[in-house]
């Protein structure tokens, strides 16, 4: 792809201390790749894995252009990674990866984010339910174990509205009717698959 110069690293403390030292230099990088989750081993690091190197490297140089490669499939993680760690592109590991991670390296190049097609098809999907702050808020405490009707109580105490038992059991109907979930439980479960809660 005639890109010059490219460094490898095996560790996120590494990838940092580089990107810091090549912006002081006045030479800094233009792309990061990074895959999300690395197997621990004898040397300890203080970026756990690659959402904390994307925020750190998005901290030391805020104009740097990041690229996720990983066998993460949740549209939430994913969905997450692009609105809150404000990555550039996601290109998904498996067959015809390395073509698509060429066309995700051109699109981030010309100052264009990379949402690949996977993605694309389940945003569509998922568009059935925008789900809200609240949403997730009350879909965590079920998964954390607690009971429909505990959670106005915690709502209250935190200053969350609404709190009352009743639109909580509104809402949590939309959301069920919307995903064609027939209960709490198979809510629960569509959430934490899709990397929601």
């Amino acid at each position: 792809m005639g890109i010059g110069d490219p460094d490898y690293v095996y560790y996120c403390d590494d990838a940092l201390v580089r990107i810091q030292k090549a912006r002081e230099a006045g030479n800094p990088y233009d792309l990061l790749i990074t895959d999300l989750y690395f197997d621990a081993d004898h040397r300890p690091q203080q970026l756990s894995g690659g959402v904390a190197l994307v925020d750190a490297a998005r901290a030391a140089q805020p104009e740097l252009k990041i690229l996720v490669f990983s066998a993460e499939g949740r549209v939430g993680v994913i969905d997450a990674l692009f609105n809150q760690h404000y990555i550039d592109g996601f290109v998904r590991k498996g067959r015809g990866d390395a073509t698509e991670l060429k066309v995700a390296i051109g699109q981030v190049d010309g100052s264009e984010r990379y949402l690949p097609p996977f993605y694309l098809r389940a945003m569509r999907h998922e568009n059935l339910h925008n789900f809200s702050e609240y949403d997730i808020r009350i879909i965590t405490l079920m998964a954390e174990g607690m009971r429909q009707k505990d959670i106005p109580a915690y709502l209250r105490e935190h200053r969350i509205r609404p709190s009352g038992l009743s639109s909580l059991e509104k809402r949590l109907n939309q959301i069920r009717e919307a995903l064609s979930c027939t209960n709490n439980e198979q809510l629960v479960a569509y959430c934490k698959e899709k990397g929601l809660v």
